[in-house]
């Protein structure tokens, strides 16, 4: 399921949560702006979480890096041909 359909299906649910408590009269009403700005804490908070597990299990590729390095070595060669100075290994 992609992340948007998770977070507006949570959000959607929170929505509902917060306008039955509102109806109920569970909540005080001097609470009622709790609940959305919890919710944008937590949905700030899941987003960070998805990142984070996002770029632990970013996929390797040893076949881009070897073709990235190739294209290193021929820049850097191609500057050097044109008199710019790259540094050295």
């Amino acid at each position: 399921m992609k992340h948007i359909v998770k977070i507006m299906s949570l959000l959607v649910a929170m929505t509902a949560v917060w306008v039955g408590l509102l109806q109920a009269s569970i909540v005080p009403q001097s609470y009622t702006w709790l609940l959305p700005l919890y919710s944008v804490v937590s949905l700030g908070c899941y987003g960070l979480l998805m990142v984070g597990v996002g770029l632990m299990q970013f996929p390797t590729c040893p076949q881009e890096s070897l073709l990235l390095q190739k294209d290193i070595i021929e820049a850097k060669e191609f500057l050097k041909q044109r008199g710019v100075d790259v540094g050295s290994d």
